[in-house]
């Protein structure tokens, strides 16, 4: 499925942007179990008060579960994201959302009468807002911010193999070749509480986010993804071929992408904890 782009109605010191998404099963799997959703301010005063959200989910378990652990945990994240109190610092916002996405898929597994890692998600979030991201993360679906054609990867991919490269106990050729480089270390479902990586980037006008599961950057290098985002301005065109380089290199997996460019930034600052625009 492709995004609509967003309008240019907002004036030129806010934060404007366009986007895309696309969504494919694959050339081998039977369903896809990966879920994408946003949140997008419908007027002025929304984008101010409470941004924009993207969210994309990787599920896992098999069959109908890690369809309906990734369809959930969007869900949750978006419906959270809207219902949020204005101005909520997306720092402190996110990461509470996703401890609750992971009490959803949690309770429709014991419901479903399935625990643990049986019904499970990866979940990657970025908030925008004036001039700011925030990105949180749990599991290998990833956010790439690509500036002036480089992509700078934002998040780490919570596997057993890339723990133990960070650890010291495998390097990185060995990880390649390792049996559990796909084994998550972090999912939500997996237990009560999930441990949220969170991060804050500043934005510049032209850049592009890039939120997307393994069954892209584990097939694609990161030069054909900057080559492809650099090459074309349509993100829906993006957003293509991105999705079909995937599947002509691999197509194994589900493949998800949701590409955001930014437009335009308010620059804003804070005083005794309130936001204020910078001239």
């Amino acid at each position: 499925m492709i995004g609509d782009s967003l309008a240019e109605r907002s004036p030129a010191s806010m934060m404007n942007l366009e986007f895309a998404q696309l969504s494919d099963r694959g050339r081998v799997r039977e369903q896809n179990e990966d879920h994408v959703g946003s949140v997008i301010p419908k007027v002025e005063a929304q984008a101010r008060t409470h941004g924009w959200l993207f969210a994309l989910a990787d599920g896992v378990g098999g069959h109908r579960d890690g369809e309906v652990a990734s369809r959930l945990a969007v869900e949750s994240v978006c419906a959270g994201f809207r219902s949020a109190s204005a101005h909520e610092l997306h720092r402190a916002l996110l990461p509470r959302l996703i401890q609750n996405a992971n009490t959803a898929v949690l309770e429709a597994a014991t419901e479903a009468g399935k625990s643990g890692p049986g019904m499970a998600t990866t979940l990657v979030a970025c908030a925008l807002r004036s001039d700011r991201a925030v990105v949180c993360h749990v599991g290998d679906s990833r956010c790439y911010l690509v500036r002036r054609s480089h992509a700078e990867l934002l998040t780490r991919d919570h596997t057993v193999t890339n723990d133990q490269i960070r650890i010291g106990l495998l390097s990185k050729r060995e990880a390649a070749r390792s049996p559990m480089q796909h084994m998550l270390s972090r999912s939500l479902g997996g237990d009560l509480f999930v441990a949220v990586d969170v991060s804050e980037h500043p934005l510049l006008p032209g850049d592009v986010l890039l939120l997307c599961s393994d069954g892209l950057h584990g097939a694609v290098p990161q030069t054909e993804i900057e080559l492809i985002i650099s090459d074309n301005h349509d993100l829906s065109v993006a957003a293509k071929e991105l999705v079909a380089s995937a599947n002509q290199r691999d197509g194994s997996d589900n493949i998800s992408v949701q590409l955001i460019r930014i437009r335009t930034i308010e620059r804003m600052g804070m005083y005794r904890g309130r936001p204020y625009q910078l001239v």
